[in-house]
């Protein structure tokens, strides 16, 4: 999409099919709805008095002028209540937009952008939520099927009428596209099916986007895992044909490779449950157990744009797990690259294993904090449900960090409770240091637990996805299928960082 930014014109001057602009709850016409409707002679008054243009937050009217305007439309956004109004609302009302816009297929808009501005936003904040709310619920996943010969039509061209600084508008638009971008190509990669994102695949897009940003990047062959002794990803990998790959990506800021915030995703392209086979309705759609690597990766997309002041890593563990002869069982005990032990109890509890190992490998290149994300367990479901993400944590000043740029995202998260009784439950094995599934009961808790036996105290944040990687229904911003849940605030997290430096 590309945006014009005017600073010194007047949109009603200027001849547009549509314009947007917004309407407010409240009894006085003011600003630009002031100048609107002393062009209509009124009419915007009496049009909203009886009803006729909706001012109730996230609703969308649509008019023509009649001639009353150079512009043939006006599209008005509802934003309710100024005083009400939150920064996740107003981004929302913006998809509402977007998506009007979609099914109008428009191509060209101009907005009054400052009609926008209350008493809680500037114009930089609006700026922002519009980029983000329209390119977000804009997204659709093109898919597979055969293309029709009607050419779709996509927002194109934005002309941005504002009397704020060009400048700072334009840093505002690039973090929201920024955003929103990223959160996009979380949702592609979540969607796409197994057969053409292997673990092969994903490294490979991993290296083209390290290319595109000047990333540093690694990424470990079957035969470098090996040589690592990376046991607890190799006897997931056991079963499948395709190999493995461990990558490692670094945003690296500083001469001295410190103070590192590691991005830990688990990237299972595909989950049978191995042996402890998924029911036939259960397997259908673990194309998207890889939503911890979608995010991660979607994240450093931002990243490798916004290029925040901070040494990040992204280190995703990817494979499938397939059954096969070859495919590890109930009750084998495998070796992780810590070097600590583990009874398999059960096949399908597959994440936390390749976790274990990527965590490990982020602390041996010097992360000094840890945040992994997974869609680990169907227990984080039964607890929170389906719009909420499950967090343990070892540090709560990490936690708070990341649940700042989770409200800043709109990601909702519920911090879940992480006890010596449930890391006693993950040590239980006669034969073993640990095993990889306690019971039932809990189920997310040990899932959380397990993984933290091998931060060793790094400070580290566990975040389960497993509800909120992908939806059945579109919502306001965005479609059915993956959400690219925690892109954006992996990625916001990073400001969090420099914020707290900053202020130091």
């Amino acid at each position: 999409m590309k945006w014009t930014i005017h600073t010194n014109e007047n949109v009603l001057d200027q001849q547009h099919e549509y314009l947007a602009a917004s309407t407010w709850h409240q009894p006085v016409v003011s600003g630009f709805s002031k100048e609107l409707d002393d062009q209509m002679k009124g009419g915007l008054t009496e049009l909203i008095k009886e009803g006729d243009i909706e001012a109730k937050s996230r609703q969308i009217t649509v008019l023509p002028t009649l001639g009353a305007l150079s512009a043939k439309r006006i599209i008005f956004s509802g934003l309710g209540k100024e005083s009400n109004l939150s920064f996740e609302e107003l981004r929302e009302c913006f998809g509402v937009l977007g998506k009007t816009l979609k099914k109008k297929k428009v191509s060209s808009l101009a907005i009054a952008l400052d009609s926008y501005k209350g008493k809680n936003f500037d114009a930089t904040d609006v700026a922002q939520a519009l980029i983000e709310g329209i390119t977000l619920a804009m997204y659709e996943f093109e898919g597979y099927k055969k293309k029709s010969n009607v050419p779709d039509v996509a927002l194109e061209e934005l002309h941005i009428y504002s009397k704020h600084d060009a400048k700072e508008l334009e840093a505002a638009l690039e973090v929201g596209e920024a955003l929103a971008d990223g959160t996009n190509e979380a949702r592609t990669l979540v969607n796409m099916p197994s057969n053409l994102l292997t673990s092969v695949k994903m490294a490979d897009y991993a290296q083209e986007m390290a290319e595109r940003h000047g990333f540093d990047i690694e990424i470990l062959g079957k035969e470098e895992i090996e040589e690592m002794g990376m046991g607890a990803l190799l006897a997931v990998n056991q079963g499948s044909e395709i190999p493995p790959r461990m990558i490692v990506m670094k945003h690296q800021v500083t001469e001295q490779w410190d103070d590192v915030l590691a991005l830990v995703g688990k990237g299972i392209t595909f989950d049978t449950g191995g042996y402890s086979i998924k029911p036939k309705d259960g397997i259908v759609g673990m194309k998207a157990d890889m939503g911890g690597a979608a995010a991660v990766l979607g994240a450093m997309e931002i990243i490798g744009r916004l290029k925040p002041e901070q040494n990040v890593m992204a280190v995703i563990a990817a494979t499938d797990n397939m059954i096969s002869h070859k495919a590890f069982k109930p009750d084998d005990v495998i070796t992780s690259m810590s070097g600590k032990t583990i009874e398999i109890l059960n096949t399908d509890a597959e994440g936390r294993l390749v976790l274990a190992d990527a965590v490990t490998y982020a602390k041996q290149h010097g992360a000094d904090y840890l945040v992994d994300v997974a869609t680990l367990t169907g227990g984080v479901v039964v607890a929170l449900g389906l719009d909420k993400t499950g967090a343990l944590t070892n540090n709560e000043p990490l936690f708070e960090k990341v649940l700042e740029a989770s409200v800043e995202a709109g990601e909702f998260i519920w911090q879940l409770p992480y006890t010596e009784g449930d890391r006693k439950r993950v040590r239980n094995s006669p034969v073993a240091d640990l095993n990889n599934s306690p019971g039932r009961d809990g189920h997310a808790l040990f899932a959380g637990a397990f993984i933290g036996e091998f931060t060793e105290g790094t400070p580290w944040v566990h975040l389960d996805i497993a509800g909120t990687a992908t939806t059945k229904s579109a919502h306001l911003l965005g479609p059915a299928g993956g959400t690219g849940a925690m892109a954006r605030t992996l990625a916001l997290l990073t400001e969090q960082f420099v914020l707290e430096r900053t202020e130091k």
